[in-house]
């Protein structure tokens, strides 16, 4: 936080230009240019490369948007249609790209609706910079109007916050955010900053861009493990019978998938991975036992419960990873390695505990690495094969009634993917099942292209998420899988699509119900509907005494809905029309959403009841 006195605040001035009181040859006053806070923040974002914004003005961020506009040559200001919409396109930016995305809001509510966005940012490792205009400093607790405490509030969702109280500490801290947000173990930083300091001047041959950085105590970890701990690990898997890698989401951050690919292929190990850790290694691999956990395969979730060894690399061993802990992997060895210390031990206590940057640590592992360093384990790859050939992912070919024309969802995405794979594309989805299926059926060859709330589950993600990626990547397909319910969270953004010209294809796999709820209910709940329906309550689905008939009339009309924010749409009910459909979709020049009707009986699986093991595992 900055503590210097704060500098008087000057009126505002016309292109950052004061009048000097000296006087020039000529008896006239001299002009000197000046620049205010606003403009230093303007220009720190410039100097770190930002090329997009997302930022929803109000009164106390009016000047940061006017030096936004007077810099828009450099840096491009996207007006999202809400807050939280602007965090998560900031969060795709930063998901594909790996760098800082950054968004912007006023005080009040508007900052605040930025929290949820921010904390998902920390549950997952997203470096960004929030940016929220405050109340002048003069009435900070006074509760004046729209003034929000963003420092406190935001305090523990944040890596750290800043409130700038003097104008000379503008360059330094955006600097020093940018520098926290994307070192270590990456996530978000606030900087709320009161309208008197945004409004305040400097000589503009003041203003130090590149300042010294003020961070006592503050020391991401870039050190390489200890060589005493590689030797460990290559005994560890060199006696092995029964080894897994076990990949997370740091994986990805810390832009190790080469070297861990080079390192799995090296060594033969199979290879699993969280929701974060997807992409991380190629999707079509045979090594890859895909998703493990609530969700994930059975061969994954098999294999982990009965591996010697488990080489967990950027994990936080996470509840729906891991049910009952006490029974994850305890048959076997953990090596456990990741930046940040507090993993270390968190959850599941590791046998050898490595805390070191990732990459580094792949690398002098695939450095150390001797042929004869490799495996003996023939028979893990029969065990593993078998299980594959008994439990592959499946799903039926009809709906419900034998209905052979009913779309399932989870034909949809594989039918997608099958149509767009060869063009590597990006893809967001919601929270829910549609989520889970994406995550199954949609293979990455490639990290930073899979974009999904997984640590906080935030639905109303997807959109806005596909939005950033469009506006970062826009050359590249984009396609937001959403469910009805998770998309209408931040429906807005398709006017944003529309009036930026951000072609982001939506497949929005429509079953009128929130699906993951409705599927615990049938599980657990005997199949009583509470509030799970979307529809009218007058409908008997609302007591979930419908027959799931995918026929009738849906509600709301998305149709519609895209037409009147400027977006073509269709709606495709049969099976035997989706492909077509979804080439209409893929093809479209701009945004387009496909409104796929599907039955709503349909259960994600397989299934781990919480707190279950492995043994407990639903498959049908």
């Amino acid at each position: 936080m900055s503590t210097a006195a704060p500098a008087a605040p000057s009126a505002p001035h016309a292109a950052g230009v004061a009048v000097d009181s000296q006087k020039t040859a000529s008896g006239k006053p001299a002009a000197k240019k000046t620049l205010n806070g606003a403009e230093i923040l303007v220009a720190g974002l410039v100097k770190q490369g930002v090329k997009n914004i997302f930022a929803y003005p109000g009164g106390a961020s009016m000047p940061l948007h006017q030096a936004l506009l007077a810099a828009q040559d450099e840096l491009r200001t996207i007006l999202p249609r809400h807050e939280q919409g602007g965090g998560f396109a900031a969060q795709g930016v930063a998901r594909v790209t790996g760098d800082v995305g950054v968004c912007m809001a006023t005080s009040g509510p508007g900052a605040t609706n930025l929290v949820t966005a921010i904390a998902d940012a920390k549950l997952d490792s997203v470096p960004m910079v929030a940016i929220t205009g405050q109340v002048p400093q003069a009435v900070i607790g006074s509760d004046a109007f729209q003034e929000t405490p963003m420092v406190e509030i935001s305090r523990s969702i944040t890596k750290h916050a800043y409130m700038i109280t003097d104008v000379r500490d503008v360059a330094r801290i955006v600097k020093e955010a940018f520098f926290i947000a994307r070192t270590g173990r990456p996530g978000p930083v606030l900087i709320d900053f009161p309208k008197d300091v945004q409004l305040a001047t400097l000589d503009a041959a003041d203003v130090d861009h590149d300042p010294a950085l003020d961070l006592p105590g503050y020391n991401p970890v870039v050190n390489p493990p200890k060589p005493a701990q590689i030797k460990q690990i290559l005994a560890a898997i060199k006696r092995s019978k029964k080894p897994v890698i076990y990949v997370g989401g740091g994986c990805v951050t810390g832009g190790s998938s080469d070297e861990l690919t080079s390192f799995a292929l090296k060594t033969g190990i199979p290879v699993t991975t969280t929701v974060m850790g997807i992409g991380s290694f190629p999707g079509e691999h045979e090594q890859n036992l895909h998703m493990l956990g609530m969700h994930g395969t059975v061969p994954a979730n098999y294999a982990v419960n009965e591996a010697d060894l488990l080489l967990a690399f950027g994990v936080r061993f996470d509840d729906r990873v891991t049910g009952k802990l006490e029974e994850f992997a305890r048959h076997g060895k953990i090596v456990h390695v990741d930046i940040d210390p507090a993993e270390i031990h968190k959850n599941k206590e590791a046998h050898i505990p490595v805390h070191a940057d990732l990459g580094k640590t792949l690398e002098a592992l695939n450095a150390a690495f001797d042929p004869a360093d490799a495996p003996d384990i023939a028979a893990w790859r029969d065990q593993i094969a078998e299980w594959k050939q008994k439990h592959p992912l499946a799903y039926s070919e009809t709906g419900p009634g034998g209905d052979t024309e009913a779309i399932l969802q989870q034909h949809a995405i594989k039918t997608l993917y099958e149509r767009t794979k060869s063009r590597n594309p990006y893809v967001a989805v919601g929270v829910g099942q549609h989520q889970m299926w994406s995550a199954q059926f949609f293979k990455f060859a490639k990290p930073r292209h899979w974009l999904s709330s997984s640590g906080l589950g935030t639905m109303g993600f997807g959109l806005p998420a596909a939005m950033g990626v469009a506006a970062e990547l826009p050359d590249e397909l984009v396609i937001d899988i959403d469910g009805d319910g998770s998309f209408l969270m931040n429906v807005q953004e398709l006017a944003t699509l529309t009036c930026e010209k951000l072609p982001v294809k939506i497949l929005l796999l429509n079953n009128q119900h929130l699906g993951m709820v409705v599927q615990w209910e049938d599980r657990f709940m005997s199949g009583r509907r509470a509030h799970t329906y979307l529809g009218p309550i007058d409908n008997p689905e609302w007591f979930g005494q419908g027959t799931g008939d995918t026929q009738g009339e849906t509600y709301p009309n998305f149709v519609q809905i895209a037409r009147g924010f400027g977006v073509e749409a269709a709606q495709v009910r049969k099976k035997s029309e989706l492909p077509a459909a979804l080439d209409k979709m893929i093809e479209a020049k701009g945004p387009y959403l496909l409104d796929v009707i599907c039955p709503y009986q349909e259960h994600v699986l397989p299934m781990i009841p919480a707190g279950g093991t492995a043994r407990d595992i639903i498959t049908e």
